[in-house]
Formats: structure tokens, sequence, C-alpha cells
């Protein structure tokens, strides 16, 4: 199975379907699925029974998951979308690094 370019705490930009053009932090990566739940992003409004944890009941409102395909991780020097590469760095450690500036992503 491939490594996916889009790891949880990651700031992405989606490019793609209702939500185009926002950012938000990634929450969850499915990676079984090749999907990815982005805070604030993909909006659903779930029915719920009332349980312990909400007594009241009623339609709540909650992120679900998104392609991955549609998402980009933002550049850490310019904070735009960008493609990601993998280099090993000095320490011979495998890292991520922005193809637009080169720089390393945490």
């Amino acid at each position: 199975m491939s490594k996916l370019h889009i790891k949880k705490g990651d700031t992405v930009y989606v490019n793609a379907g209702e939500d185009k053009g926002k950012t938000g932090r990634v929450l969850r990566v499915l990676v079984k699925d090749n999907r990815a739940v982005v805070e604030g992003i993909n909006m659903v409004s779930k029915h719920t029974k009332p349980n312990a944890k909400n007594p009241q009941g009623g339609i709540v409102k909650m992120e679900a998951p998104i392609h991955i395909s549609n998402l980009n991780v933002l550049d850490p020097k310019s904070n735009k979308p960008t493609r990601i590469g993998r280099k090993r760095n000095e320490a011979g450690v495998l890292v991520r690094y922005s193809k637009k500036s080169g720089e390393e992503i945490k």
C-alpha cells in the first residue's frame, strides 16, 4: 500500500467540491478509504437519538470524510497549496517537502 501525502494535523486546501477554496486542519485520516476528515469542511447533518452525551437528541452538524485527491497541503513558506515530495534529510530520515518552495514539512 502506498503512503499518503496527508497526515493528521496538516493544514490543507480543498481544491474540488462544495467547499472548494477553503482551508482546514486534518482531524483524522482514513487510510483504507483514501479519505480525510478536515475541520469545518464537508459538513453534514446527522440525526441522533437521545443518549447520555446528548440527552435531547436532534440534528447534529459534523464533518464527513473527503477524498484526499481533493486536498493539497499548504506550503509552510507561502501558505499556498503545493504538491508533496519525499527525500532523505541530513540525518538520513525520510521527510516530506514542499515541491513549490523546497521547504521541509514538519
